[in-house]
């Protein structure tokens, strides 16, 4: 297998910081996207929306889309169980990870996609729905607040999950872009420090 990566974008970080936390090494080939290489009929080939990161598997067959990726993994390497060991738990996590990825993830996305001259050629951006969801990203950030008043260590719970490596890649892309999680923001800044501290941030 080998991983279409690309080191700024954020969807390749989540794979990256994943296989950091299976502690498994899959070879690597960089993709320049500031180059246009993604948008080459080579890259294509590999994946016709020209997106990363992509999995190249040793049949020839791809998988695209990070959460896809991450999926396929966790059933080649089991421990530790990032998406939950029984179906109580594949549920409750499987219902987080789409919570923070609509409700904080893609919000911050949507600022980065309409607003950066990297995509100035590659979408039609429109500044008011950019400021719009900049606006509502620190609300979001407050229910998340709120739901971990209960005390639990992490977004799913006392344990690291899936959800929380997608929290990781929204709390990167939004202090790139100066949406940084409020101060005044209690729990979601502890659960922050605390997913900063592993060794998979700096994956």
């Amino acid at each position: 297998m080998k991983l279409y990566n690309a080191p700024p974008a954020p969807n390749p970080r989540r794979v990256r910081i994943f296989l950091a936390e299976k502690r498994i090494d899959i070879p690597r080939v960089d993709v320049d996207l500031l180059g246009g290489e993604n948008r080459t009929a080579a890259f294509r080939a590999l994946n016709s929306l020209g997106q990363v990161p992509v999995l190249e598997l040793d049949d020839g067959g791809v998988i695209t889309e990070s959460l896809a990726i991450c999926r396929y993994l966790e059933e080649l390497h089991p421990d530790p169980p990032l998406f939950g060991g029984n179906p109580r738990d594949r549920a409750r996590i499987d219902m987080w990870e789409r919570r923070i990825s609509n409700e904080v993830y893609v919000r911050i996305g949507n600022v980065a996609q309409h607003t950066l001259p990297f995509f100035a050629t590659r979408r039609v951006q429109v500044a008011a729905f950019a400021e719009a969801e900049r606006i509502v990203v620190p609300a979001k950030w407050a229910w998340l607040d709120a739901e971990m008043a209960d005390g639990r260590r992490f977004i799913a719970g006392d344990g690291f999950t899936m959800a929380d490596v997608t929290g990781m890649a929204a709390s990167l892309l939004g202090e790139a872009l100066k949406l940084e999680i409020p101060a005044s923001l209690t729990n979601v800044r502890r659960w922050d420090e605390r997913v900063r501290a592993r060794p998979s941030w700096s994956a």
